[in-house]
């Protein structure tokens, strides 16, 4: 599968989020071989729990389906640039690659206000494929934001 279908799969978790009410941000992780065993989606809405982000709740998963924590080999994708919070998660969950859509001006933590995850002084670095689908994942944003205003 290519980053452009798992961003596809992505967009839809994104979709599904706006149901409950929460920011339109989907995630995936991939493993070596290319399975998804991550999924994710915004919940803080729907959970009342702040760190319900997209990116949190698809290593969460994926780290129960391995059953250890350290997510070597693997990829996140996202539709959205991570935060500081996400962006710290990469980073100790120890994942290969990230893989993010629309830059996040506001608060994002991969390049835009901070770039947490290519920070020399961490232990891991993970590689860094930005803009894949950007367009969509944007226009996501855009039509969420525009009706909650």
């Amino acid at each position: 599968m290519s980053r452009d279908l798992w961003m596809g799969e992505a967009l839809e978790l994104a979709r599904q989020a706006v149901v409950d009410g929460d920011v339109p941000v989907g995630a995936l992780v991939v493993d070596a071989s290319g399975a998804v065993i991550g999924r994710g989606r915004n919940t803080r809405e729907r959970d009342g729990d702040p760190t319900g982000h997209a990116e949190v709740v698809a290593i969460r998963e994926a780290a129960a389906a391995r059953g250890e924590w350290r997510l070597e080999g693997c990829t996140l994708v996202v539709t959205l640039e991570p935060c500081t919070m996400c962006a710290g998660a990469i980073v100790v969950a120890r994942l290969d690659r990230l893989v993010f859509g629309a830059f996040d001006d506001k608060a994002g933590a991969v390049g835009s206000l901070w770039d947490v995850v290519r920070d020399r002084r961490l232990n891991h670095r993970p590689e860094v494929v930005s803009g894949v689908r950007a367009a969509e994942s944007s226009e996501l944003l855009r039509a969420f934001f525009a009706t909650h205003r």
